[in-house]
């Protein structure tokens, strides 16, 4: 696929990459506007980039505009497809520019070039009559877009900002054969079946109230799971050396300033007035955890210092971006720091890299690795971050971890490997973290005495394996589609009486069960069993044990399997030590 860079070059890249699928769906975009505008050649055109799985394009329309027009619209996309229009690549001068989207009374596009240097060059890309001023890339000619597709409108403030005039987004993705987009329309319909939303509800493991939007309500089955989570965390954590502390929600604003939060993070920060001095919500438990080690001197042997936190987090996120569990403004993030030498370093490094396999192993998922470098706003020395991100590098390259490389995107305090976990249907979502940081001992003098005598200053790791568990547990909703593993399901057995007169057998099994250990319910209802069993099955309980008179006779069970159907008659001991093998992690 011939990409139109820029500069004007040509460059060859396939779907498969980066460059190609961004350049291939940015073009889409451009194929999107030049419909709608020669549609309704009233709209303004704002901006239209490629994104994850797709693209948008943000309009304003001068009609209420609807997904009932998007046939419309994909129809005229089609011819301008089949009118195998050239991308022609250009630059000029921002006089001209202005000029060039006064004409075609683009405003929004005006005030982007207002916002520009006077001396910048402005690039434009031309495909019929339709003139774009963009960076780029682009497919050479529009009949490469083979298979496209609009999704959804959406509303978005200009800018961002609530401020400002709210547009209409259009949502949509493109491949280059109808039987990519036709799997890829598939898999959408299949997440929109497991969305944690709607089993969250169905399920009733958590709840969202506009009383408090970001803050998600734990509901009991929902506790349970996390509970679980939080256990299994615990004790892997307690095999791996790790001590465990919990550290305020609120903390003064010194102690932000001295972390550097206040500078770089303030915006997503809640704060509050104390006796006249300014605190803040933690949105991230690193200051905590430098205050307790700083509390006596450390030594040498004491080092590896290994502080996990189940931290209560909050940030200000914007109510736009806010979904379900996946992005809140209160969690708990699994996070844990671990201060060290430097000959400890790479160690250190893999021992976190190979706990987080195992974790995600352990739940099924395959992962990516990405290295992030530093950002624009980063603290710190040249020597320091390059001494972090090749110490992180070299640990990759220990364990043969593949990793692509996400230039600028490191903390601001150091560079970070970032683990992307792939669910059941081949979504990807990022969840654990290694963040190698010099800084933030520097900022607090955290020092320990060496084997020579003399102070040093430790190094210090971030790290998240879940990333927080209310993220971890809506991931972990819509990759089983609400069916847990035997070990993590809320209820683990019911059992089902085949009437009234048969209850007594059905309470005293369900005793039986508990007290060896197993989530038990009872489903006492007066329903026919046929009911009762499609009530269980929606519910995602991994095993029902259904009495009568049958069973009261021969004081047995009859086992049903939600994934196998059913498993015929058994002893209740014979049941009993089935779950035990199957509820082994």
């Amino acid at each position: 696929m011939k990409i139109k860079m820029k500069d004007g070059s040509i460059q060859e890249a396939g779907f498969d990459e980066k460059l190609g699928k961004d350049a291939f769906r940015h073009t889409t975009a451009h194929i999107l506007a030049q419909a709608v505008k020669r549609r309704y050649p009233n709209t303004k055109c704002a901006i239209g980039p490629a994104v994850a799985d797709g693209f948008y394009y943000d309009f304003e329309f001068d009609f209420p505009f609807s997904e009932e027009n998007f046939a419309e619209i994909e129809a005229e996309m089609r011819n301008i497809v089949k009118e195998n229009l050239q991308l022609r690549q250009f630059v000029t001068d921002r006089k001209k520019a202005v000029q060039a989207m006064e004409e075609r009374a683009e405003t929004y596009k005006v005030e982007m070039l207002n916002e520009l240097p006077k001396d910048e060059e402005i690039s434009f890309y031309q495909q019929g009559e339709y003139l774009e001023m963009c960076a780029g890339p682009h497919v050479a000619y529009t009949s490469a877009i083979k298979a496209f597709k609009l999704l959804s409108v959406a509303g978005a403030y200009w800018h961002g900002d609530e401020k400002n005039k709210m547009l209409t987004r259009i949502y949509g993705t493109s491949f280059p054969s109808q039987d990519l987009l036709e799997a890829y329309l598939n898999r959408l319909e299949e997440a929109k079946k497991r969305d944690h939303r709607k089993l969250g509800k169905e399920l009733g493991l958590f709840a969202l109230f506009e009383e408090g939007q970001g803050f998600p309500f734990f509901l009991p089955k929902g506790l349970l799971l996390k509970n679980l989570l939080i256990d299994y965390w615990r004790k892997l954590h307690a095999k791996e050396g790790y001590v465990e502390i919990s550290t305020p929600i609120l903390l003064n604003r010194q102690l932000w300033e001295r972390s550097g939060h206040w500078e770089h993070y303030r915006d997503q920060m809640y704060t509050a007035s104390i006796d006249g001095a300014d605190y803040a919500i933690k949105p991230m438990s690193c200051p905590g955890s430098m205050l307790v080690y700083k509390m006596e001197p450390r030594s040498y042997r004491e080092l590896p210092m290994r502080i996990s936190e189940l931290g209560i987090i909050h940030r200000n996120e914007k109510s736009g971006t806010l979904h379900g569990l996946m992005r809140v403004r209160c969690c708990t993030q699994d996070d844990a720091h671990i201060f060290m030498t430097p000959e400890q370093m790479q160690d250190e490094i893999k021992g976190v890299a190979r706990l987080i396999d195992e974790v995600y192993v352990n739940f099924g998922f395959k992962y990516y690795v990405e290295l992030s470098t530093r950002p624009e706003n980063s603290i710190g020395s040249e020597e320091d971050w390059e001494m972090a991100t090749d110490g992180l590098k070299h640990a990759l390259d220990d364990l043969n971890l593949p990793y692509a490389v996400n230039e600028g995107d490191g903390a601001f305090y150091g560079p970070k490997i970032d683990f992307h976990l792939q669910d059941s249907i081949g979504r990807t979502w990022q969840c654990g973290t290694i963040q190698l940081d010099f800084q933030l001992p520097q900022r607090f003098e955290a020092e320990y005495i060496g084997e020579d005598g003399k102070k040093h200053r430790p190094i210090l790791i971030h790290r998240v394996v879940f990333g927080s568990i209310e993220r971890f547990t809506g991931i972990l909703i819509e990759h089983f589609a609400g069916k847990f593993p035997l070990w993590l399901s809320p209820v683990q057995v019911k059992v089902l009486s085949i009437s009234d007169k048969y209850l007594d057998a059905a309470n005293e099994a369900a005793k039986t069960l508990k007290k060896e250990g197993f989530r038990c319910e009872v489903d006492g209802r007066a329903e026919k069993i046929g009911c009762k069993i499609r009530t269980a099955q929606l519910e995602r309980v991994p095993y029902m044990l259904i009495i009568g008179e049958k069973e009261v006779r021969t004081d047995s069970v009859s086992v049903r399997s939600r994934d196998d159907g059913d498993l015929g008659n058994m002893a209740i001991g014979e049941f009993l030590a089935a779950m035990r093998c199957v509820n082994c992690k």
